[in-house]
């Protein structure tokens, strides 16, 4: 009796688990109040129970669709859309668990993506928007969407995002939002009335290689080494260590030594330095340097320590490390304010001599170990201030390559692995994007990366005539008169490059900047620059939405002459921001006049024969040439 009765408790607890009810699951972008795309296919993966049926069923379709879930209940179905309307509903159904999406719209679906100033929110503690009290209180917009992605990073693509909420309607509890996305997302609705749905992808101060697709990086020559580790499947330790061989392999230093450095002892045959610790290497006999320094020192332990867990706490770290108990990582860390603390199994814990090995990297500023440390052994502490050894391992001034931790935000396709990637099973009618102020100085491979950028998201959203509109980046830092060597005109050029590839637009924010913030505040110029693109290309309303161009130049003697497409005009009277150069490489401020409403005279009493001419080339522009629409004519160079 007593073994029947252990049969029986064995066999319900066998159908137990053999039946447990899995909830379905969809990616996290497919939530009440969302807005799919009109007239589109759409293909919805999820899971649900372990080869159940899963039928699909929405208001707009007149039959459900059904598939069978495979043995790890993932399934996938396609459906295809209507033309505007809703509200909807949609029920997912596998004969055990139900999914009930309701008030859904069918619209318009528009990516915001790009860096800070696409981030910008409508408000926030950092950003003050122009006008941010009345455009709160006028943001009740039932039919306008919005839906923001969280911040996170991926070496691999993922099939999901995170976000930080799904779908809700326009309100003023959505003013964290983008503020370009969504004013852009108003003029949109205003102008087409139907609905709009405006996905929130962008990341403050990140670079356009994380943004890229790995395969779409290949031919990018600051990236190539990088993305070959990429290529490898490698784990983010591999990853780390393999970036560092490199940075050291293109570092020429006095004195080369075998990287990796045996991190459990000192070597006499290493060219070793002191340094006194907390304190900045700036400070220390390495003015200005941004790279990569390996720090040891000798942690003396007593006889009852060996063999006992030992807690290490290091002071704050400018601005990343990689941190070693004689020869075993314990730890590693990214951000310059934060304290490091860090476990060791007492297995490499001895009495008598200890090293501790820091490779410490520096992207900017002040680097090194700059608050007090100190290791925990038995409840007694042993302090680590005092002199330290080092040796610079990477100086990035000398190097093709800096360092980026593979979880960074900056390193190479992390977030469009995490935040772009997951949105390619939903369609949507383009992109708008506003990025670019991180790679100032970088302006060539910005030039080859952006494209590639673009044609790897069109390839994976399955759609190579995708909309892609961009912001060619605003005025920064303090104006200078003559400027010919400008970091910021070179990237803007480099962004206007881009316009060579299909269906791209640029809106120019060349005239909105603040020389004294980054982040200037007419986001509502911006986005209504933006929208006038997207009516006039995408959605066939005749608008004017581009700036004249120049033409054709001529040079006669001590003047040139310069034809454009369009009407242009001064705004402000005396026309500003043409500087002139000549064979020799001198510059100089340009006068220009009016010859008639297309064509402009420049002369300049610094340049008796000029064969130059750019216009808004400079960090902070001052030109002031504008077409119909107050649109600013956009930077350009004759020479370049």
């Amino acid at each position: 009796m007593k073994k029947l009765r252990y049969f029986l408790i064995l066999t319900c607890m066998i159908l137990c688990v053999d039946n447990v009810v899995a909830e379905i699951v969809l990616p996290q972008i497919y939530t009440d109040n969302m807005v799919l795309q009109r007239n589109s296919t759409i293909t919805m993966s999820g899971h649900a129970n372990p080869k159940s049926r899963v039928t699909l069923s929405a208001d707009w379709l007149q039959e459900s669709i059904s598939t069978q879930a495979n043995i790890d209940g993932y399934f996938s179905l396609r459906f295809s859309t209507p033309v505007a309307g809703g509200p909807y509903s949609m029920v997912i159904n596998d004969g055990v668990d139900k999914k009930v999406l309701q008030n859904i719209l069918i619209g318009e679906v528009w990516i915001c993506s790009g860096q800070s100033n696409m981030e910008f929110p409508i408000r926030g503690d950092w950003a003050r928007l122009m006008d941010a009290d009345q455009i709160v209180a006028s943001m009740h917009h039932p039919a306008l969407r919005l839906m923001q992605i969280k911040n996170t990073t991926s070496l691999a693509p993922l099939d999901d995002a995170a976000v930080e909420y799904g779908w809700i309607e326009s309100s003023p509890s959505a003013a964290s939002f983008s503020a370009i996305g969504y004013l852009y997302g108003t003029m949109l609705q205003d102008s087409l009335n139907i609905p709009i749905g405006i996905i929130d992808a962008t990341w403050g101060g990140t670079d356009i290689e994380a943004w890229t697709p790995q395969k779409s990086l290949r031919n990018v020559p600051e990236i190539k080494n990088i993305n070959r580790l990429l290529e490898s499947s490698l784990s983010e330790d591999e990853l780390r260590d393999n970036i560092f061989k490199k940075l050291y392999d293109e570092y020429d230093a006095p004195q080369k030594i075998e990287y990796p450095i045996n991190r459990a002892l000192f070597h006499q045959e290493i060219p070793w330095k002191s340094m006194s610790v907390p304190s900045l290497w700036e400070d220390n006999g390495l003015p200005g340097l941004d790279g990569v320094v390996v720090f040891q020192y000798e942690l003396e332990l007593p006889q009852e320590a060996a063999g006992s867990p030992l807690q290490l706490h290091i002071g704050a770290i400018d601005d990343y490390d990689c941190t070693y108990f004689n020869g075993v990582k314990v730890g590693v860390t990214s951000g310059f304010e934060k304290a490091r603390h860090y476990f060791v199994d007492g297995r490499y814990v001895n009495a008598g001599k200890n090293v501790i090995t820091i490779e410490v990297v520096d992207n900017g500023g002040g680097g090194g170990i700059w608050k007090s440390s100190y290791a925990d052994v038995n409840g007694v502490s042993y302090s680590l201030d005092g002199m330290w050894s080092y040796i610079v391992l990477s100086d990035f001034a000398k190097s093709h390559i800096k360092f980026k931790e593979p979880t960074s935000p900056n390193f190479p396709t992390v977030l469009y692995n995490a935040m772009i990637y997951p949105l390619t099973q939903m369609p949507v009618a383009g992109v708008i994007w506003y990025q670019g102020c991180n790679n100032v100085g970088r302006d060539q491979m910005y030039e080859v990366c952006f494209k590639n950028m673009i044609k790897g998201w069109r390839e994976a959203f399955g759609k190579p005539d995708m909309p892609f509109y961009f912001v060619q980046l605003a005025g920064f830092l303090q104006p200078v008169a003559v400027q010919p060597e400008s970091e910021w005109a070179l990237l803007r050029q480099a962004q206007a490059k881009a316009l060579e590839l299909p269906n791209t637009a640029m809106a120019s924010a060349v005239d909105l900047g603040n020389p004294i913030d980054i982040h200037p505040t007419n986001k509502a110029e911006v986005a209504r620059r933006l929208c006038l693109l997207a009516l006039d290309k995408t959605y066939g309303q005749r608008q004017i939405c581009e700036a004249p161009v120049c033409i054709e130049t001529k040079f006669e003697g001590n003047k040139a002459l310069l034809r454009f497409d369009k009407l242009v005009k001064s705004h402000g009277g005396v026309i500003t921001g043409f500087i002139v150069g000549d064979k020799d490489n001198n510059w100089g401020y340009a006068n220009a006049r009016m010859i008639d409403d297309k064509t402009i005279e420049l002369k300049s009493v610094l340049v008796e024969r000029p064969s130059v001419v750019r216009y808004n080339w400079a960090d902070y522009p001052d030109g002031n040439l504008y077409g119909d629409n107050n649109l600013p004519v956009l930077p350009f160079a004759t020479d370049k």
